[in-house]
């Protein structure tokens, strides 16, 4: 059941309020005749008088917006330095240094000492800087505990209270509380967020949400968007739009109505907009495409075209296997990491070579399936608070990228969803992606039986859902399985009459992460489940991450959405 608490009295009656309410259902978003009618069903209306009334925003103040340069831009040929002469086995470790001293004096001390003899740069740096990016604790696993109970200890451990700090830090301050992935993730993420959200709700931990939701909304207030994370380095991008399944997600836990976000969630829909209105077709600004007919649809974007700080070597080194200009390609490394899929055989043109990644070439069904529900939100949450005007305009958003998405995604000979190559103009990869047209019901019931036989013919193993067809060598390619595509590919699965595959894909899953734990104590990132044994994940640029925060969210909530799995 969905319960919306509607606000009586003047400018509109409570019976007024209703009829708009259902007459607007209709429009909100493109749907099917049958679940209209069991909204309206399930719809239970409860008057102010009878409900607690939701706060107001809350005005953070004191709370100064940070030094946005990133340690490329401030330390200049320091930075290139430490990274090309791989200081660090991590190119994020100094990335996520914190300066000792005045940084325009650690620069000036560097040109001045660095052709003397006896020169030595790793003393140097660390004469100059404090090592931040991996922050040691006192935790240690009890092998005797259930996985709920570990899921619910590890929770305070990967929490990061708002703290002072170095202002010259690439860290970005919050004004509250968030929880990390863990490892090397020491700060908080876009995406990862909603889906250990899902595991906070469910441990009783709603201060987390409101304060993790907040943060998110402080971000696009004060920087115009959601970054892929907490750092400067960050800001150039965002991720996956999932703010509005955060608020949706609030709605459904009865923690806090949705109205309260509505302005950050349209700043949202702007930033990935940006630019649409002064296209031709063919053309493509920044997040956004407009393809011949018209439409508009989005991919993924950094603003930036130089080497990540945060994997500043590997890039270079990706840059060099190119005959592209280096620029492109960086810049479609970064639309990769923006993707959250960093990376995939989807973003190749050959599968088993990084360089010859096109990124900012493809539209993805996921990134384009989440802004449907993005502007759905909006037209539904508008038509609450009584702005027609705003919930007509996006409820016709979601109806031409809706129509954008069946002509262009969606492969009628195979009976599938794909990216779209927009310059090529042809069809792209298949991958577990297409789960997230279910997850926000965007495909038809047609469309969701299709894809219920491709992901059980194609992708469904014993451990769980495989992410692509590909051994590529990347991380998001087989043979492994990422936790936010098996709850997606679970409630998209159950959204359309497939709940014995949903039940069965999460037994598995939950077997896959519990046979694992009992054998190592520990969650991790990714996880491989081809073969008979459960082993962890490999692939991609970085050691296997332990934690960690989206599996253990995913995890926490299958537990209880079927009991007796596990534990």
């Amino acid at each position: 059941m969905i319960k919306l608490i509607i606000t009586s009295g003047p400018p509109y009656s409570e019976e007024v309020i209703i009829n708009i309410q259902r007459k607007d259902i209709d429009n909100i978003c493109p749907g099917r005749d049958e679940e209209k009618n069991q909204f309206n069903k399930d719809w239970e209306v409860i008057s102010e008088d009878s409900a607690e009334v939701e706060p107001q925003p809350e005005i953070i103040l004191g709370m100064p917006v940070s030094d946005i340069l990133t340690p490329a831009d401030r330390y200049l040929e320091l930075f290139e330095s430490v990274q090309l002469e791989r200081v660090f086995t991590d190119s994020k470790t100094f990335a996520d240094c914190a300066p000792l001293n005045d940084p325009q004096q650690i620069l000036e001390d560097f040109r001045r000492l660095r052709n003397m003899p006896g020169f030595n740069l790793t003393q140097f740096v660390a004469s100059n800087f404090k090592y931040t990016s991996i922050e040691k604790n006192d935790y240690v696993s009890d092998p005797g505990k259930t996985l709920t109970q570990h899921i619910d200890d590890l929770w305070p451990v990967l929490t990061k209270e708002p703290h002072e700090q170095s202002p010259f830090s690439s860290l970005l301050p919050l004004p509250k509380s968030y929880v990390v992935p863990g490892g090397r993730f020491g700060e908080t993420y876009y995406w990862d967020s909603y889906f250990s959200m899902l595991g906070l709700a469910e441990s009783g931990r709603e201060d987390l949400l409101h304060n993790m939701a907040d943060n998110f909304a402080w971000l696009i207030d004060n920087y115009g968007h959601i970054p892929n994370g907490n750092r400067t380095y960050y800001l150039s991008r965002s991720q996956p739009p999932v703010f509005a399944l955060m608020v949706e997600l609030f709605e459904e836990d009865g923690i806090r109505g949705s109205k309260r976000y509505l302005n950050q969630l349209i700043k949202e829909h702007d930033y990935w907009m940006d630019g649409a209105d002064a296209l031709e077709p063919q053309q493509a600004y920044r997040h956004v495409v407009k393809l011949p007919d018209g439409s508009l649809l989005n991919r993924y974007w950094d603003d930036r075209d130089t080497p990540r700080d945060e994997s500043y070597a590997e890039d270079v080194e990706t840059a060099r296997g190119s005959s592209r200009p280096a620029s492109e390609v960086y810049r479609d490394l970064r639309a990769g990491a923006a993707s959250g899929w960093d990376y995939s055989s989807r973003w190749l043109r050959d599968p088993h070579r990084l360089a010859s990644i096109r990124t900012t070439q493809f539209l993805p069904i996921d990134l384009n399936a989440l802004l449907y529900k993005l502007e759905c939100m909006i037209a539904s949450i508008s038509a609450v608070a009584g702005d027609e005007t705003t919930s007509a305009r996006f409820s016709q958003y979601a109806t031409k990228r809706h129509r954008a998405i069946d002509r262009y995604l969606w492969d009628y000979s195979a009976n599938i969803y794909r990216d779209y190559d927009w310059r090529r103009q042809r069809l792209a990869a298949y991958t577990a992606a297409v789960v997230v047209p279910l997850f926000v019901g965007l495909a038809s019931p047609v469309q969701g039986a299709f894809v219920a036989r491709a992901l059980e013919k194609d992708l469904l193993s014993a451990g769980g859902l495989i992410t692509s067809l590909h051994n590529s060598g990347q991380q998001w390619d087989s043979p492994n399985a990422w936790a936010p595509l098996q709850w997606m590919a679970i409630q998209g699965l159950n959204a359309y009459g497939e709940e014995k595959m949903g039940a069965e894909l999460a037994r598995r899953w939950l077997t896959t992460v519990h046979d694992f734990y009992r054998q190592h104590a520990r969650l991790v990132e990714k996880y491989n489940i081809v073969g008979n044994e459960v082993k962890a994940g490999g692939g991609g640029e970085y050691p296997l991450q332990d934690g960690f925060g989206w599996t253990n969210g995913v995890t926490r909530r299958l537990i209880a959405l079927y009991p007796g799995i596990v534990d």
